[in-house]
């Protein structure tokens, strides 16, 4: 079985539970270069968990990630968030970051709602 999708929009695996555990496991087959990151975050949520006696250093930490599973399990949808992203960085075109910025929007708008999540919700 492949790891590829069948269409290029298609995401190469299912969106996982929003448990440390699973996105973890996600994170290894669709973006395995941000594991450290993610494992560096988690310790660092839970750290602060511990130290405020508060889960939502973890609750923010899990939605944070689900969201980049989210984008990174569409390899052209991450392609095209980053070349967005380097675009505004780049651009002194008003009209051109706007629109780019645009489309980011929709990108983060379908990955929230892949993850199950609205968008503002702390």
């Amino acid at each position: 079985m492949s790891s590829q999708p069948d269409h290029p929009h298609d995401p190469v695996v299912p969106q996982p539970a929003s448990t440390p555990e699973a996105l973890r496991a996600t994170v290894a087959q669709v973006a395995p270069g941000s594991l450290a990151a993610f494992d560096a975050e988690r310790a660092e949520a839970v750290r602060q968990a511990r130290a405020d006696v508060s889960a939502a250093p973890l609750r923010r930490f899990t939605r944070q990630w689900a969201v980049n599973v989210a984008i990174a399990r569409h390899p052209a949808r991450a392609a095209r968030l980053r070349k967005l992203e380097a675009l505004i960085a780049e651009t002194d075109d008003l009209v051109q970051a706007r629109e780019a910025a645009t489309e980011v929007g929709r990108i983060l708008d379908a990955a929230f709602a892949e993850a199950g999540l609205k968008r503002g919700d702390a």
